[in-house]
């Protein structure tokens, strides 16, 4: 059976509405049956699937691994008699590869989206191909032609009338549905979170960027600031300002870049699963979040072991772990948030624009004093992570200052006003000492609140894709 017809003229709405892969079921119209039997539309999925004309795999994956995860997130167990099957034995350990890097042909990966079809064991399975615009009006044509001789054929007539009498009779043959059994949340969650880990283990490269991004960047910041001083007249305190200030700006724009890097590909390929009821999309937003944890810690290890003891920062071993306890977050935050406005919009170049519009007026509106600032920005800084992380990684804590390489006196330069640190401290933050704890703690809400976020983002566009 072939379904023609011209670009936009409906040709996969059709499939996908046949096929169960349309949530908005109240305007459909026409009735499906099989084996003589009514399906409920909420039967489609269990019934029908259907290969697209873009294949949408993850190419760091051997066509064995990518078929296994599927095969156990629908609690199949053949998934090697289905590559035998569709002659894809022989290349089981070839990479699927990507438009980056060279893996299996175009035919055998179209082969490999079909095997992922039926391990999803469906009765009936199409498969999508456009082709060009010249080929589908001249292969219109000619269907058309052969499609006029049948419908005057004595075989179309016998055929219509079997169907009849099939839908009069009074034992219908049973209705082969897929497999009802499925996988617990935690199972799926599981599987996702190694398919995700070993997918991108394979990428070196990026492995080796995700973890110096930020050494880079403290090395460029080093080669800068040198080392801290302790003279107010050399700008030892614009210097402490301004580490404070790049430490909480830049880990949170790496952050960014890293999500905006790695999760589309995990999102096409939610999508295309979600649609087959596999999973949720909120358990492959998870499976990433769980996946660059380790990779975020690592990395803002090296980064503050680097430059805090580099650069001569307060040499208190509590301090430093206060440093690395929220560069790391401030890190995290920010590849969540990303996450977040993914899972609302589908272009990764508004969300990197975005963020980083609210990375800098969080930096704005967050840090410092804000007894200047008009009401709404007020309120607007206890929403921002950098006010409660400037008054944390402070570490003008126990500095004593000096001015012009002798201790301050009262009458000297109008630069030396801060002969101690705490001084500063006061100052700038008022009752930050007072607050520590509660500003930690504030800090660190931000990360499940961001989580929770992402997941309910996710859902709101799922129904919105519903609704359309």
């Amino acid at each position: 059976m072939a379904i023609l017809g011209n670009s936009g003229s409906g040709k996969t709405t059709l499939l996908d509405a046949i096929s169960g892969r349309l949530r908005q079921k109240e305007h459909f119209f026409g009735d499906v049956y099989m084996n003589g039997q009514k399906l409920k539309k909420e039967q489609f999925q269990d019934c029908f699937s259907y290969v697209q004309q873009n294949d949408t795999l993850l190419g760091y994956l051997t066509i064995q691994e990518s078929l296994t995860y599927t095969a156990l997130l629908a609690l199949q167990k053949h998934s090697n008699a289905v590559m035998a099957k569709l002659s894809l034995s022989h290349v089981a350990t070839n990479v699927i590869g990507s438009s980056i890097f060279r893996g299996i042909s175009s035919g055998e990966r179209h082969r490999v989206s079909i095997a992922a079809q039926l391990l999803q064991d469906p009765l009936d399975l199409t498969s999508v191909d456009t082709q060009s615009k010249e080929r589908e009006l001249e292969t219109y044509r000619r269907v058309h032609i052969i499609a006029s001789a049948y419908k005057n054929s004595e075989i179309f007539r016998k055929t219509l009338e079997a169907i009849e009498r099939t839908k009069r009779m009074k034992d219908l043959p049973a209705i082969p549905f897929k497999s009802k059994d499925s996988s617990s949340a935690v199972s799926k969650l599981w599987i996702l979170l190694r398919r995700t880990r070993r997918n991108v283990s394979r990428d070196k490269t990026g492995i080796i960027m995700r973890l110096s991004q930020n050494l880079f960047f403290g090395l460029f910041l080093a080669l800068f600031l040198l080392r801290l001083k302790n003279d107010l007249l050399k700008g030892a305190l614009q210097d402490c300002i301004g580490l404070i200030y790049q430490c909480v700006s830049a880990p949170p724009y790496i952050g960014m870049l890293n999500a905006v890097a790695l999760f589309p590909p995990l999102h096409a390929v939610s999508d295309h699963e979600s649609k087959d009821g596999l999973h949720q999309k909120w358990q492959i937003l998870l499976a990433y979040i769980l996946h660059f944890l380790p990779f975020s810690i690592i990395s803002v290890a090296i980064f503050s072991t680097f430059i805090y003891w580099t650069v001569g920062m307060n040499p208190d071993v509590s301090r430093f772990g206060c440093f690395f306890a929220v560069v790391l977050v401030a890190h995290q935050l920010y590849e969540v948030l990303t996450l977040v406005l993914l899972g609302a919009v589908q272009n990764p170049n508004v969300v990197n624009s975005a963020v980083m519009l609210l990375n800098v007026a969080g930096v704005l509106v967050g840090s410092g004093r804000t007894d200047d600032m008009p009401t709404p920005f007020k309120i607007l800084s206890y929403l921002t992570f950098q006010k409660y992380s400037s008054e944390v990684l402070n570490e003008f804590y126990r500095l004593n200052f000096t001015c012009g390489g002798s201790n301050i006196s009262p009458g000297v330069s109008a630069s030396c006003v801060f002969p101690q640190g705490i001084q500063f401290i006061e100052t700038t933050f008022p009752d930050a000492m007072s607050r520590f704890t509660t500003d930690f703690l504030m800090l660190y809400a931000f990360l499940p609140a961001l989580v929770i976020l992402a997941i309910v983002s996710f859902k709101i566009r799922d129904i919105i894709i519903v609704r359309q």
